[in-house]
Protein backbone atom coordinates (compact mmCIF):
# COMPACT_ATOMS: atom_id res chain seq x y z
CA UNK A 1 0.00 0.00 0.00
CA UNK A 2 1.23 3.61 -1.01
CA UNK A 3 -0.33 6.82 -0.47
CA UNK A 4 0.01 9.71 -3.16
CA UNK A 5 1.23 12.98 -1.42
CA UNK A 6 1.15 16.27 -4.14
CA UNK A 7 3.11 18.73 -3.56
CA UNK A 8 1.25 21.56 -3.98
CA UNK A 9 -1.77 23.41 -1.61
CA UNK A 10 -2.18 22.12 0.93
CA UNK A 11 1.19 20.17 0.84
CA UNK A 12 2.41 23.59 2.41
CA UNK A 13 0.40 23.83 5.45
CA UNK A 14 0.13 20.23 5.81
CA UNK A 15 2.99 18.21 4.64
CA UNK A 16 5.21 17.58 7.47
CA UNK A 17 2.02 16.44 9.29
CA UNK A 18 0.97 14.06 6.64
CA UNK A 19 4.60 12.36 6.53
CA UNK A 20 5.85 12.34 10.14
CA UNK A 21 2.22 10.70 10.45
CA UNK A 22 2.23 8.11 8.18
CA UNK A 23 5.97 7.43 8.81
CA UNK A 24 4.86 7.26 12.39
CA UNK A 25 2.47 4.24 10.99
CA UNK A 26 5.18 2.90 8.64
CA UNK A 27 2.54 3.63 5.46
CA UNK A 28 5.08 3.92 2.37
CA UNK A 29 3.91 7.05 0.38
CA UNK A 30 5.30 9.15 -2.64
CA UNK A 31 5.46 12.78 -3.11
CA UNK A 32 5.02 14.64 -6.38
CA UNK A 33 8.14 16.28 -7.40
CA UNK A 34 8.96 19.97 -7.20
CA UNK A 35 6.63 21.34 -9.98
CA UNK A 36 7.65 21.70 -13.45
CA UNK A 37 6.59 22.98 -16.20
CA UNK A 38 5.28 19.13 -16.68
CA UNK A 39 3.15 19.56 -14.18
CA UNK A 40 2.26 22.82 -15.21
CA UNK A 41 1.29 21.28 -18.21
CA UNK A 42 -0.31 18.21 -17.05
CA UNK A 43 -2.69 20.46 -14.86
CA UNK A 44 -3.85 22.44 -17.10
CA UNK A 45 -4.76 20.22 -19.81
CA UNK A 46 -7.49 19.03 -16.80
CA UNK A 47 -8.35 22.57 -15.49
CA UNK A 48 -10.92 25.25 -16.74
CA UNK A 49 -9.79 28.69 -17.51
CA UNK A 50 -11.54 30.14 -14.56
CA UNK A 51 -9.48 27.94 -12.30
CA UNK A 52 -6.39 30.09 -10.61
CA UNK A 53 -3.06 29.05 -11.43
CA UNK A 54 -2.35 27.11 -8.36
CA UNK A 55 -5.38 25.01 -8.56
CA UNK A 56 -4.33 24.18 -12.02
CA UNK A 57 -0.90 23.00 -10.71
CA UNK A 58 -2.41 20.97 -7.96
CA UNK A 59 -4.36 19.20 -10.32
CA UNK A 60 -0.96 18.19 -12.21
CA UNK A 61 0.66 16.80 -9.12
CA UNK A 62 -2.69 14.83 -9.29
CA UNK A 63 -2.05 13.35 -12.47
CA UNK A 64 1.59 12.85 -11.99
CA UNK A 65 0.28 10.48 -9.08
CA UNK A 66 -2.72 8.80 -10.55
CA UNK A 67 -1.00 5.85 -11.55
CA UNK A 68 1.86 5.82 -9.20
CA UNK A 69 -0.22 5.00 -5.31
CA UNK A 70 -3.03 3.35 -4.41
CA UNK A 71 -4.43 6.04 -2.72
CA UNK A 72 -4.21 10.35 -3.30
CA UNK A 73 -4.71 12.19 -0.08
CA UNK A 74 -7.27 14.76 -0.83
CA UNK A 75 -8.19 16.55 2.04
CA UNK A 76 -11.44 19.38 2.01
CA UNK A 77 -10.49 22.71 4.76
CA UNK A 78 -13.47 24.45 4.81
CA UNK A 79 -13.19 27.09 8.01
CA UNK A 80 -11.44 27.65 11.04
CA UNK A 81 -14.44 29.34 13.45
CA UNK A 82 -14.80 32.87 14.38
CA UNK A 83 -15.40 34.13 9.84
CA UNK A 84 -12.03 32.46 9.39
CA UNK A 85 -12.77 30.55 6.17
CA UNK A 86 -10.63 29.11 3.67
CA UNK A 87 -10.89 29.99 -0.37
CA UNK A 88 -13.53 27.87 -2.16
CA UNK A 89 -11.07 25.47 -3.88
CA UNK A 90 -9.71 24.38 -0.56
CA UNK A 91 -13.50 23.76 0.04
CA UNK A 92 -13.95 21.95 -3.74
CA UNK A 93 -10.75 19.99 -4.39
CA UNK A 94 -11.88 17.03 -3.06
CA UNK A 95 -15.16 17.27 -5.48
CA UNK A 96 -13.15 18.15 -8.55
CA UNK A 97 -10.13 15.73 -7.75
CA UNK A 98 -13.19 13.03 -7.24
CA UNK A 99 -14.99 13.89 -11.17
CA UNK A 100 -11.71 14.24 -12.59
CA UNK A 101 -9.39 11.48 -12.02
CA UNK A 102 -10.25 7.73 -11.49
CA UNK A 103 -8.20 7.15 -8.42
CA UNK A 104 -8.95 5.94 -4.39
CA UNK A 105 -8.70 9.23 -2.68
CA UNK A 106 -7.95 9.10 1.07
CA UNK A 107 -10.10 11.91 2.28
CA UNK A 108 -11.03 13.78 5.61
CA UNK A 109 -12.33 17.14 6.15
CA UNK A 110 -11.29 20.18 8.51
CA UNK A 111 -14.53 22.35 9.39
CA UNK A 112 -14.09 23.77 12.88
CA UNK A 113 -18.17 24.94 12.67
CA UNK A 114 -19.18 21.05 12.73
CA UNK A 115 -16.32 19.99 15.37
CA UNK A 116 -14.57 18.58 12.35
CA UNK A 117 -10.51 18.86 13.31
CA UNK A 118 -7.34 18.13 11.82
CA UNK A 119 -7.03 15.42 14.89
CA UNK A 120 -10.14 13.49 13.96
CA UNK A 121 -8.99 13.59 10.05
CA UNK A 122 -6.02 11.76 10.83
CA UNK A 123 -7.94 8.93 13.04
CA UNK A 124 -10.19 8.49 10.28
CA UNK A 125 -7.73 8.01 7.66
CA UNK A 126 -5.44 6.02 10.27
CA UNK A 127 -8.18 3.77 10.69
CA UNK A 128 -9.48 3.40 7.07
CA UNK A 129 -5.60 1.76 6.87
CA UNK A 130 -6.51 -0.43 9.09
CA UNK A 131 -4.14 0.80 11.95
CA UNK A 132 -5.52 0.64 15.90
CA UNK A 133 -6.38 3.53 17.88
CA UNK A 134 -3.11 2.96 20.08
CA UNK A 135 -1.28 3.12 17.22
CA UNK A 136 -2.66 5.83 15.29
CA UNK A 137 -2.79 8.25 18.59
CA UNK A 138 0.83 7.76 18.71
CA UNK A 139 1.81 8.98 15.60
CA UNK A 140 -0.72 11.81 15.70
CA UNK A 141 1.28 12.94 18.76
CA UNK A 142 4.47 12.18 17.13
CA UNK A 143 3.61 14.29 14.16
CA UNK A 144 1.95 17.18 15.89
CA UNK A 145 4.93 17.47 18.19
CA UNK A 146 7.43 17.70 15.72
CA UNK A 147 5.26 19.81 13.69
CA UNK A 148 4.76 22.35 16.55
CA UNK A 149 8.94 22.87 17.06
CA UNK A 150 9.24 23.40 13.12
CA UNK A 151 6.94 25.98 13.63
CA UNK A 152 8.65 27.93 16.72
CA UNK A 153 11.83 27.56 14.50
CA UNK A 154 10.36 28.97 11.89
CA UNK A 155 9.08 32.31 13.98
CA UNK A 156 12.19 32.71 15.69
CA UNK A 157 14.10 32.84 12.29
CA UNK A 158 11.59 35.27 10.53
CA UNK A 159 11.51 37.45 13.88
CA UNK A 160 14.96 37.85 14.12
CA UNK A 161 15.62 39.31 10.29
CA UNK A 162 13.37 41.76 11.13
CA UNK A 163 16.60 43.20 13.15
CA UNK A 164 19.32 42.45 10.97
CA UNK A 165 21.02 45.74 9.29
CA UNK A 166 19.97 45.09 5.65
CA UNK A 167 17.10 46.20 3.33
CA UNK A 168 14.36 44.24 4.08
CA UNK A 169 11.63 43.08 2.31
CA UNK A 170 8.34 40.97 3.43
CA UNK A 171 6.65 38.76 1.00
CA UNK A 172 2.97 38.08 1.09
CA UNK A 173 1.72 35.43 -0.26
CA UNK A 174 0.64 31.74 0.34
CA UNK A 175 2.84 29.68 0.93
CA UNK A 176 1.78 27.20 -1.78
CA UNK A 177 2.97 30.25 -4.60
CA UNK A 178 5.78 31.43 -2.59
CA UNK A 179 7.60 28.01 -2.08
CA UNK A 180 6.29 26.77 -5.81
CA UNK A 181 9.05 26.58 -8.21
CA UNK A 182 6.97 27.73 -10.70
CA UNK A 183 5.35 30.52 -9.17
CA UNK A 184 7.58 32.00 -6.04
CA UNK A 185 10.40 30.47 -5.81
CA UNK A 186 12.37 32.00 -8.63
CA UNK A 187 11.28 35.38 -7.34
CA UNK A 188 12.85 34.79 -3.92
CA UNK A 189 15.85 33.49 -4.78
CA UNK A 190 16.43 36.83 -7.04
CA UNK A 191 16.16 38.02 -3.58
CA UNK A 192 18.38 36.76 -1.84
CA UNK A 193 20.80 36.83 -4.23
CA UNK A 194 20.99 40.49 -4.18
CA UNK A 195 21.79 40.78 -1.00
CA UNK A 196 17.75 41.27 0.72
CA UNK A 197 16.74 40.29 3.71
CA UNK A 198 13.94 38.14 3.05
CA UNK A 199 10.82 37.89 5.64
CA UNK A 200 7.81 35.80 4.69
CA UNK A 201 4.06 36.31 5.71
CA UNK A 202 3.30 33.14 6.85
CA UNK A 203 6.38 32.62 9.12
CA UNK A 204 4.91 34.53 11.70
CA UNK A 205 2.21 33.32 14.71
CA UNK A 206 -1.14 33.08 13.01
CA UNK A 207 -2.67 34.01 16.49
CA UNK A 208 -1.04 37.37 16.07
CA UNK A 209 -0.85 37.90 12.87
CA UNK A 210 -4.87 37.31 11.85
CA UNK A 211 -6.32 39.73 14.40
CA UNK A 212 -3.81 42.55 13.22
CA UNK A 213 -5.91 42.19 9.74
CA UNK A 214 -8.96 43.98 11.46
CA UNK A 215 -6.26 47.14 11.50
CA UNK A 216 -7.20 47.07 8.22
CA UNK A 217 -10.45 45.92 7.34
CA UNK A 218 -13.37 44.03 10.12
CA UNK A 219 -15.01 42.33 7.43
CA UNK A 220 -11.93 40.02 5.69
CA UNK A 221 -13.39 36.64 6.27
CA UNK A 222 -10.37 34.43 4.46
CA UNK A 223 -8.37 33.37 7.06
CA UNK A 224 -4.86 33.08 4.88
CA UNK A 225 -5.51 36.45 3.52
CA UNK A 226 -5.93 37.65 7.28
CA UNK A 227 -2.94 36.23 8.10
CA UNK A 228 -1.16 38.02 5.24
CA UNK A 229 -2.44 41.00 5.98
CA UNK A 230 -1.71 41.18 9.61
CA UNK A 231 1.96 39.88 8.98
CA UNK A 232 2.20 43.64 7.53
CA UNK A 233 0.84 45.42 10.25
CA UNK A 234 2.62 43.36 12.52
CA UNK A 235 6.45 43.97 10.87
CA UNK A 236 5.59 47.66 8.89
CA UNK A 237 7.77 49.84 10.92
CA UNK A 238 10.76 46.84 10.52
CA UNK A 239 10.74 46.63 6.77
CA UNK A 240 12.03 48.87 3.71
CA UNK A 241 9.30 47.22 1.07
CA UNK A 242 6.55 44.63 0.56
CA UNK A 243 6.27 41.79 -2.41
CA UNK A 244 2.43 40.41 -2.63
CA UNK A 245 2.97 37.56 -4.63
CA UNK A 246 -0.52 35.16 -5.75
CA UNK A 247 -1.56 33.30 -8.50
CA UNK A 248 -4.12 34.70 -11.52
CA UNK A 249 -7.01 35.16 -10.78
CA UNK A 250 -7.00 33.99 -7.02
CA UNK A 251 -10.60 36.16 -6.08
CA UNK A 252 -9.37 36.11 -1.92
CA UNK A 253 -6.03 37.96 -2.96
CA UNK A 254 -7.29 40.53 -5.56
CA UNK A 255 -9.49 41.73 -2.56
CA UNK A 256 -7.16 41.46 0.09
CA UNK A 257 -3.70 42.59 -1.31
CA UNK A 258 -5.62 45.41 -3.20
CA UNK A 259 -6.91 46.46 0.21
CA UNK A 260 -3.35 46.80 1.66
CA UNK A 261 -1.98 48.25 -0.99
CA UNK A 262 -4.89 51.42 -0.84
CA UNK A 263 -4.20 51.58 3.01
CA UNK A 264 -0.84 51.07 4.11
CA UNK A 265 2.01 53.88 2.69
CA UNK A 266 4.60 50.95 2.71
CA UNK A 267 6.32 50.96 -0.80
CA UNK A 268 5.40 47.72 -2.50
CA UNK A 269 5.19 46.05 -5.69
CA UNK A 270 2.08 43.36 -6.65
CA UNK A 271 3.33 40.58 -8.83
CA UNK A 272 -0.23 38.35 -10.02
CA UNK A 273 1.26 35.05 -11.88
CA UNK A 274 -0.36 33.08 -14.14
CA UNK A 275 0.63 30.50 -16.82
CA UNK A 276 2.37 32.31 -19.39
CA UNK A 277 4.49 34.35 -16.98
CA UNK A 278 7.98 34.54 -17.55
CA UNK A 279 10.71 35.16 -14.93
CA UNK A 280 12.48 37.31 -17.80
CA UNK A 281 9.51 40.28 -16.92
CA UNK A 282 9.43 40.19 -13.09
CA UNK A 283 13.27 40.14 -13.30
CA UNK A 284 12.62 43.57 -14.47
CA UNK A 285 10.19 44.57 -12.53
CA UNK A 286 12.26 43.75 -9.05
CA UNK A 287 15.34 45.10 -10.52
CA UNK A 288 13.14 48.77 -10.67
CA UNK A 289 11.84 47.75 -6.88
CA UNK A 290 15.30 47.04 -5.32
CA UNK A 291 16.68 50.05 -6.91
CA UNK A 292 13.82 52.45 -5.71
CA UNK A 293 14.21 51.16 -2.41
CA UNK A 294 17.94 51.54 -2.28
CA UNK A 295 17.48 55.51 -3.52
CA UNK A 296 15.09 55.80 -0.58
CA UNK A 297 17.14 54.19 1.60
CA UNK A 298 20.30 56.67 0.71
CA UNK A 299 18.20 59.71 0.57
Amino acid sequence: MRVGIPRSLFYYYYGDIWKNFFDSLNISYIESPKTNQEIIDRGIKMANDEMCLSLKNYLGHIDYLKDKCDYILVPRISNFKNSNQTCTNFWAAYDIVKNLFPVNILHYNIDLEKGQTLKKGLYKIGKELNKNHHEIYKAYKYAITREKKRIKKNHIINLNKLKVNKTKILIVGHPYNLYDEMIGKDIIKYLIKNNIEVIYSDKFDSKITNPLSKKLSKDLYFKYSKDNLGSIIYCKNNIDGVIFISAFPCAPDSLANELAMRKLQIPHLNLVIDDSTSFTGLETRLESFLDMLGGSLND
